[in-house]
């Protein structure tokens, strides 16, 4: 089994994604640093909470973060924003922010996994042949969500 098909099942197994949840609710989400956020949103069918464990791709400003579906369009949260936008944030030591989600254009996506490519090479290799494995895709396919916070 290559790295990035045992890294595809990982992110497939369900204790294993979600174990981070329990220390962001134990708000010792400072641990992850500003690379991992807890994100709060709403099911678009059930109206109830949901909660998801995702890596920032890019923090273009201090109240700005872009994330990545790594199992594209089909991601449960991915359809949750876009049917309900309104969503909360938890990253480092700030809990519950309040934030309105946004789809990136193509053009976007693009220019922020290029940079993502030139900032951290070794990371977006791995990372790309993992997601690659998952969805039967290339990277330049995945959505990514743009997360403004609220004041």
């Amino acid at each position: 089994m290559t790295a990035a098909a045992l890294g595809a099942r990982l992110l497939q197994t369900r204790w294993f994604v979600r174990a981070p949840i329990l220390l962001f609710r134990a708000r010792l989400g400072f641990l992850f640093g500003h690379r991992l956020l807890l994100l709060e949103h709403v099911g678009r069918k059930s109206g109830q909470p949901r909660y998801v464990a995702l890596e920032t791709v890019a923090r273009p400003t201090p109240t700005t973060l872009v994330i990545a579906s790594g199992f594209g369009s089909r991601a449960q949260w991915y359809r949750n924003l876009l049917a309900h936008p309104a969503c909360h944030v938890t990253i480092a030591f700030h809990y519950r922010t309040p934030a309105t989600a946004r789809p990136l254009t193509p053009d976007e996506t693009n220019s922020v996994l290029t940079e993502y490519q030139q900032a951290h090479p070794r990371a977006y290799h791995h990372l790309s042949a993992i997601i690659e494995s998952a969805i039967s895709d290339t990277i330049d396919n995945v959505p990514l969500i743009e997360l403004t916070l609220s004041p």
